[in-house]
């Protein structure tokens, strides 16, 4: 699995994150990526990174030499930060009731609202 590691590594020292970060944002054990050198990631854990970086598993595993996920290869709309939202809104979510989601999207739209206030008023800023 050396070879999904070193993709791992690649794409995080794009985006200019270390391992540590991403493990944290991923919300995986310290060191977790590094153990991939030696051996293979759970199918769930490989499709989160994947989906993190907006890239196929197939490209993380070696099989192709295109990242590009055949669904959003022809979207522009869907950047890098939309596909890490996506990633982490899934993560955030995962195990609740259909209700608790309704909920859950119901104070992140009032949270939205909220930051988008705040960033758009440059005196919290300096």
């Amino acid at each position: 699995m050396f070879l999904a590691f070193d993709r791992i590594k690649e794409l995080a020292d794009k985006q200019k994150i270390s391992l540590n970060i991403l493990e944290e944002k991923l919300g995986y054990s310290t060191n977790y990526l590094y153990s991939l050198k030696k051996g293979n990631p759970k199918s769930d854990r490989l499709q989160e990174i994947a989906d993190y970086f907006g890239v196929s598993t197939d490209y993380l595993l070696g099989r192709t030499e295109n990242p590009n996920l055949a669904d959003s290869q022809n979207d522009p709309a869907v950047d890098n930060l939309t596909k890490q939202a996506i990633v982490l809104f899934r993560k955030e979510t995962e195990g609740l009731s259909d209700s608790q989601k309704e909920r859950f999207n119901t104070a992140l739209e009032g949270l939205m609202k909220t930051a988008r206030q705040l960033i758009q008023d440059d005196s919290n800023w300096k």
